[in-house]
């Protein structure tokens, strides 16, 4: 499967951003799909986890209860809408596909990558 992220840009501190992530190759439906995010320097961060019918979601402890993970598998597109976004949600957002049979939430159970979006938040 390729992924293809989008909706990243400039937004002010307590603004919202909607990233998208077009799948093609293979149905969607058939990978748990994650979003994580990488400042320049770190390690990659787990964002957001949901399963293949959408029924079992993960958030990391840093975007619980402002961001949402959604999928929406006839249009084979997985999004993440963010709100309240802080400065220190600036990194490049990457939507991962997983083919395992249940919802992971590190770095290295996922297959598949996506080239990443910039999210920039200035205060």
């Amino acid at each position: 499967v390729q992924l293809q992220a989008s909706g990243g840009g400039l937004v002010q501190a307590g603004g919202s951003l909607r990233l998208s992530c077009a799948a093609s190759g293979r149905t969607l439906s058939f990978y748990s799909m994650g979003w994580f995010r990488q400042v320049p320097g770190t390690e990659r961060e787990f964002v957001a986890a949901i399963s293949r019918s959408g029924g079992i979601i993960y958030y990391g402890d840093s975007v619980k209860g402002r961001f949402t993970i959604s999928r929406d598998n006839a249009k084979n597109t997985l999004y993440l809408q963010m709100n309240s976004l802080k400065p220190e949600d600036t990194a490049v957002y990457y939507c991962a596909a997983d083919s395992g049979a249940v919802v992971r939430t590190t770095r290295l159970s996922y297959d598949y990558w996506g080239q990443g979006t910039q999210v920039t938040v200035s205060s």
